[in-house]
């Protein structure tokens, strides 16, 4: 697909104070609270706390994920070392409309290239629940590495869960980023200008 033939634009920014009553609604959703650790009902009282929590959190950092200018979605970065030049990753899509779009394959181009070219780190990593095949399988489409299988790791709905763990290293990054790139290009987007080929 050619620049000529884009259709939709995908950002990433960072979150806004405004952006808190949208997030403590999408957690709450069955389809984003199904594949998170903890399915309990977020109460606001829970939600403010963590919401005034991260602000001020260097180990982590938030973006909520815009498609041509309306909220979608929300990923982050969260426990970032830099001593070992490490962080974990995760995100979701909050609207139904926009699953199975492509927008996912812009996300992890972006964060890939926030974490390896922007902050300098070697290593990205993420858990996913064993359950959740098309998270995890596309991980590993665009060069994630199972690193880990955390057996009954999660308890859920009254049942234990295995957890897939998942890691890319900067050097593999170089490896598939002009792959990764193309895919952003042929799902119709433009790449962040940042990460755009040399």
């Amino acid at each position: 697909m050619s620049a000529d033939t884009l259709t939709h634009t995908v950002r990433l920014r960072p979150l806004r104070a405004e952006d808190s009553p949208l997030l403590h609604t999408w957690r709450n959703l069955p389809d984003v609270a199904r594949f998170m650790y903890s399915d309990h009902v977020i109460s606001a009282e829970e939600h403010a706390k963590w919401f005034a929590a991260i602000a001020d959190d260097h180990r982590r950092q938030y973006w909520l994920i815009e498609m041509d200018g309306a909220p979608v979605g929300l990923a982050n970065l969260y426990d970032i070392d830099p001593a070992h030049r490490r962080c974990g990753w995760a995100y979701y899509l909050a609207e139904p409309s926009t699953r199975g779009r492509g927008i996912g394959t812009y996300v992890e181009y972006f964060v890939l290239g926030h974490v390896f070219e922007k902050m300098g780190l070697n290593k990205l990593y993420c858990e996913v629940l064993a359950s959740n095949e098309a998270v995890w399988s596309f991980h590993e489409k665009v060069g994630f590495k199972r690193e880990a299988l955390y057996r009954a790791h999660v308890f859920k709905n009254g049942a234990f869960e295995d957890v897939i763990g998942l890691a890319m290293r900067a050097h593999e990054w170089r490896m598939h980023k002009e792959a990764l790139r193309q895919r952003v290009i042929d799902k119709g987007f433009s790449p962040p200008r940042s990460l755009r080929a040399e």
